[in-house]
């Protein structure tokens, strides 16, 4: 990637999160906020993060980056345990870390891999598909939902309330807050229901256990397990079908890379580590300020809103010794892909594991692909994923 000149951005684009324009392409303007500084307030007074240094700082102390309160995307409870902070937050994880052990996903292994073969199977014969459509958005979502004991037929409404809090579509004049207000209203009022009907007849999947598991000698309220609910429907049906597409794309680009994989599949799980750390679709993650202090030489206050870089994190060459290469051998690989910290991501043992196992089982049966000619990608603001990729094989 050309480093691009840092006086080429300005600082509200630099900041600004949900410009399309830098979506396809976003290294460029992360190293201009690098080379700026590794941390600095933002035009609208908040703080952003961008180095390696500081944003491991940030995620090793959470008295003074709270979780708490952070942001709001529609939720009327806090999303555990995301929201909440240690030492309460580490009750939590006590609870919900076992569920998504990297020992009980390896288990799961078998079965992901025979649900992976069986989609691959029905376009792999066809010339090409839509791979978000066809693999990325149905392959870890039905994975997700047999984990929680959702109803299968119940994804597109499900995929229809995830958007709406991560990608709500507004037209103008509307506010996107409300957007997601009205859409949390709709997804508690679906999980109230679906409480309620496990009370009456439990079943295997995670919703019912979670009826019978206890923090500290105590169940959890209807009120906790709509946070975890919550929390789990967003991101067990978005990250992985993002981190899905934009690793296929950069490989559909890439044919010499995409062939040390095809060549030698022992490579994948460190390719798998390397796309998430060049792609980083979470690109970051909001804090609040708990109390003064400050950081490489700038001073926060109390109730400052931080933005914690995990996609400039992971191109700081402190951190990455020639960062703008994508290397497939890269060992060790620190990226802040899934967070760090108390708060590193639940799901991170889950989403690996699909990502290998999608990547392992694509690729024996489609070694040679490439994006449709005449195509020209959209990428997705926020949490960044290809709005639409359309591949063809055998070219």
């Amino acid at each position: 990637m050309a480093s691009e000149d840092t006086d080429s951005y300005s600082s509200e684009e630099l900041f600004n999160e949900f410009d399309p324009k830098i979506a396809a392409n976003p290294q460029g303007r992360l190293r201009a906020m690098l080379e700026r500084s590794p941390i600095e307030r933002t035009g609208d007074g908040s703080v952003r993060i961008s180095g390696r240094d500081e944003v491991k700082f940030a995620f090793r102390h959470t008295e003074i980056f709270s979780s708490a309160n952070a942001i709001n995307i529609g939720n009327k409870v806090p999303l555990i345990p995301l929201q909440i902070d240690p030492p309460l937050q580490t009750k939590y994880r006590k609870l919900v870390d076992p569920l998504f052990s990297r020992k009980r996903m390896n288990e799961l292994e078998p079965s992901m891999r025979e649900l992976a073969v069986q989609f691959i199977d029905r376009f792999a014969d066809k010339g090409g598909c839509e791979f978000n459509s066809a693999f990325a958005i149905p392959f870890p979502c039905i994975a997700f939902l047999r984990l929680m004991g959702l109803p299968l037929d119940h994804l597109d409404f499900f995929l229809e309330l995830k958007d709406g809090i991560i990608r709500p579509e507004v037209s103008d004049g509307e506010d996107r807050q409300t957007k997601m207000n009205a859409t949390g209203e709709r997804i508690h009022a679906y999980f109230d229901t679906a409480i309620d009907e496990r009370l009456a007849q439990r079943d295997d999947g995670l919703l019912s256990h979670f009826l019978d598991a206890e923090v500290d000698g105590e169940k959890l309220s209807r009120d906790e397990i709509q946070g975890i609910c919550y929390l789990f429907l967003l991101a067990g049906l978005d990250t992985v079908t993002a981190s899905l597409g934009c690793s296929m794309s950069y490989l559909a680009q890439h044919p010499e890379q995409r062939q040390q994989i095809v060549d030698d599949p022992s490579l994948i799980p460190s390719a798998v580590e390397e796309l998430l750390r060049w792609e980083s679709p979470v690109g970051g993650v909001p804090r609040l300020v708990a109390q003064d202090a400050e950081v490489a030489g700038v001073k926060l206050k109390k109730g400052d809103h931080v933005g914690i870089g995990i996609a400039s994190a992971n191109i700081d060459a402190r951190g990455f010794p020639e960062p703008d290469n994508v290397d497939f051998n890269r060992r060790p690989n620190p990226h802040f892909a899934f967070g760090g910290g108390a708060h590193r991501c639940l799901g991170s043992h889950l989403a690996r594991m699909e990502l290998r196992v999608a990547m392992d089982e694509f690729h024996k049966r489609i070694p040679v692909y490439s994006i449709k000619p005449g195509e020209t990608l959209r990428y997705s603001t926020g949490i960044r994923q290809v709005d639409y990729l359309p591949l063809v094989f055998g070219t």
